[in-house]
């Protein structure tokens, strides 16, 4: 069971990952019917946050539906975010998470992300204080290190955890390190089994497959699982895994009657919430994972793609779902 505050995961946890331009409340409306125990929005700048710019204050967004739901914050300047904090926690969610992994170079070079771990006492400074800001219970998501010269997350965690966090999820890969890299889960295990920390160590890197999902959750010891890139438009990595976890049998993969009309929910939710131009633009980048696979499928995702209009893509998602049936 994992327990973070009040909240309690009765059966092995599998997270989602926060992804910027990914994990807006569409799409985590599909990873919650599929099984995400705990999902968080995506990154939101606690300067944007201060300013009431309208795109970081919608991300604040979310359904009753996604709880247990964390917001997560970013930023380099610590008043910023305490006053980020206040506005999150109006928001209402069962968790503030604050992003120490990020390692976009316009986030990090400027010290907020994964550019935290650069000085690693205002990193902690500033977990003391989100902590103090709120009733909320405060997660951390984080990587190794900044580069492999200074992979220190073991002595992160535990002055993390000094200051209040309630979990941290570690991915396995560094700041510099490419996605190409595999993920280096030895210190992630390391983490775990220090006796010093008692709160939930959960992990995040290369979780593509149930078996993988299993290995890492056998060998390293750690409370929970994060997924991220493998979810994006392949939402049924949640179900997958559980059932394997629970039943030692690998699912089918999803027909193609489930591959449309989550593509389609997904669509539609999209359009609900951000209009339908920026919602069919912004589609065309999880076409491709839904439909992943099939044979011929080719000339259909290079058709969605150069639709603008809602009718012409639902007809082309039937065409799609005649064509396989």
């Amino acid at each position: 069971m994992l327990k973070i505050g009040d909240i309690e995961i009765k059966n092995y946890p599998i997270l989602l990952a926060p992804m910027e331009d990914v994990t807006d409340p569409p799409f985590r409306h599909i990873c919650k019917k599929y099984g995400a125990d705990i999902m968080y929005t995506e990154f939101i700048s606690s300067d944007g946050l201060i300013r009431d710019a309208s795109k970081s204050m919608q991300k604040l967004d979310f359904e009753e539906f996604e709880r247990p739901i964390g917001i997560q914050i970013f930023g380099n300047n610590i008043d910023s975010m305490v006053k980020a904090t206040e506005y999150a926690e109006a928001a209402k969610p069962d968790i503030i998470d604050i992003n120490f992994g990020c390692p976009v170079k316009k986030v990090a070079s400027k010290g907020a992300g994964s550019g935290a771990m650069n000085d690693i006492p205002k990193m902690v400074k500033m977990t003391e204080a989100v902590v103090k800001a709120t009733s909320l219970p405060v997660t951390v998501k984080t990587r190794l290190g900044y580069d492999d010269n200074r992979k220190e997350i073991a002595d992160i965690a535990e002055r993390l955890q000094d200051v209040g966090i309630q979990a941290i999820t570690i991915h396995g890969r560094t700041r510099t390190m490419r996605p190409r890299h595999p993920a280096d889960w030895t210190l992630i295990g390391k983490v775990k089994e220090n006796p010093r920390m008692h709160i939930p160590v959960i992990g995040n890197g290369d979780i593509f497959t149930p078996e993988s999902a299993l290995h890492f959750k056998n060998t390293y010891g750690v409370d929970g699982l994060m997924i991220g890139r493998k979810a994006m438009g392949y939402p049924w990595i949640f179900r997958e895994i559980k059932h394997y976890f629970d039943t030692g049998e690998l699912l089918p993969p999803p027909t193609i009657e489930e591959r449309v009309d989550d593509c389609l929910l997904h669509l539609h939710k999209s359009i609900e919430w951000k209009g339908e131009k920026r919602a069919i633009f912004e589609m065309r980048k999880f076409y491709g994972d839904y439909f992943s696979g099939l044979p011929g499928i080719k000339q259909f995702k290079v058709k969605l793609v150069s639709l603008i209009s809602l009718s012409e893509i639902e007809e082309t998602l039937q065409e799609i779902l005649e064509f396989y049936q």
